[in-house]
């Protein structure tokens, strides 16, 4: 337990850590793989290249400073955080790693006024949060193992099917290597993959959602081949559609993540997705499609239908289920798109459009796709009135929660 005394220090110079985070946290990440290069395996440098997780960590670090009164305030954001962690299989050791080079960081950058008092406050502060997110990652391991067709680490798995979605998105189904069962998932759930970046000389961790139902036997994941920013490919998206084909290996980590819906609920739901955020929502529907359905209302946006993966599954199952409702926006259609066949409205996802369609009583809310796009859904969805209890949303990339 942390005392009064430690408190009152940590939040007295949040500010001024605050004031110079992103110095700190460039220069502990430079510091941390200098001595560490092997962290390099684990963290997203793809992130780093461009400054993302350096940002974010920084403004993690300012949020929990901030909430160290009330640590509760963060408890939803802490359990997405380890869950996270577990899918890239983090471990206690690693948490004096990081806080030794970021306290070392603190000290160097600040210079004289990072007093020994104000070191030792925040080396508290720092692992009072290890040994939380530990213990959470510890029965976030234990529970996995322990499930049927279970594992902690990673576990091989055989390549059986590749197919393009659309002109940017191409699925995989992976059965185990070991011809073992695989353990069911909560649907909007992902799993982990990690790849040899010949680029980099190291390895790579990726999270992609689990795009089918839980059927004990494969996973499927449906990778977007993204773009690394100046025009260069991702690191592992490019390696997934390019060099990777049926029959070859890859490593997976057991599903985790803390976005998905109720299964045993019979209120509806409303899917609201940007891009490649339509993978968890295939997974969510089709479990809320399942005996007794529910009433459930799915909100694509895409460029157009040169990018729209799974396009012809969906409008198949507005088709069969009198209770599902599917509405898409096109920003950028192509000359053979047609509004009202192809798509029901040009232009972003605008709520406001068919929030007749949309405000259902007890319904939840679940959105997936870039940042700006569910930040401007979120921000709509509560000016329609929808409590924010009911709003549930997914980030991948950077750990965001300081946002």
């Amino acid at each position: 337990m942390l005392t009064q005394k430690t408190k009152d220090i940590v939040k007295a110079t949040a500010p001024v850590l605050a004031q110079h985070g992103y110095a700190i946290i460039q220069h502990f990440y430079k510091r941390m793989f200098q001595a560490h290069p092997e962290l390099k395996n684990i963290f997203n440098m793809a992130h780093q290249e461009r400054g993302e997780q350096q940002q974010a960590l920084a403004r993690a670090v300012y949020a929990y400073a901030a909430n160290i009164e009330d640590p509760e305030s963060l408890s939803a954001v802490l359990k997405d955080i380890a869950h996270k962690h577990a899918s890239l299989g983090v471990r206690p050791e690693q948490y004096p790693i990081v806080g030794e080079h970021l306290l070392a960081s603190i000290k160097e950058v600040l210079g004289d006024a990072a007093t020994d008092e104000i070191i030792s406050a925040w080396a508290q502060a720092y692992g009072n949060l290890a040994d939380i997110l530990a213990g959470m990652e510890s029965e976030l391991y234990e529970r996995s193992s322990d499930r049927p067709g279970g594992w902690t680490g990673w576990r091989r798995f055989i390549v059986r099917e590749k197919h393009p979605e659309s002109d940017v998105i191409t699925s995989f189904v992976l059965e185990p290597a070991d011809g073992g069962q695989v353990a069911d998932f909560e649907p909007g759930q992902y799993t982990s993959v990690v790849l040899h970046v010949p680029k980099l000389g190291y390895q790579q961790i990726r999270q992609y959602s689990l795009s089918d139902s839980p059927n004990g036997r494969t996973y499927r994941i449906s990778v977007k081949r993204e773009d690394g920013g100046l025009g260069t490919p991702g690191y592992v998206s490019s390696l997934l559609h390019d060099q990777i084909n049926v029959g070859d290996e890859l490593k997976l980590a057991a599903p985790y993540g803390n976005f998905y819906i109720n299964g045993t609920a019979t209120t509806p739901i409303v899917l609201i997705s940007g891009g490649v955020g339509l993978t968890p929502m295939v997974s969510m529907l089709k479990k809320a499609l399942q005996t007794p359905p529910r009433k459930v209302v799915f909100v694509h946006g895409a460029r157009n239908s040169a990018v729209h993966a799974m396009r012809d599954r969906l409008k198949e199952a507005s088709r069969t289920y009198p209770d599902f409702k599917l509405f898409v926006f096109y920003n950028e259609p192509l000359a053979a798109d047609i509004e009202g066949q192809d798509y029901d409205f040009p232009g972003l996802v605008d709520v406001e459009k068919i929030k007749d369609s949309i405000l259902l009583e007890d319904a939840d809310y679940y959105i997936c796709g870039p940042v700006p796009f569910m930040r401007m859904q979120h921000d709509k969805i509560l000016k329609l009135g929808i409590p924010e209890a009911h709003i549930h949303y997914e980030v991948f990339g950077p750990n965001l929660f300081a946002e």
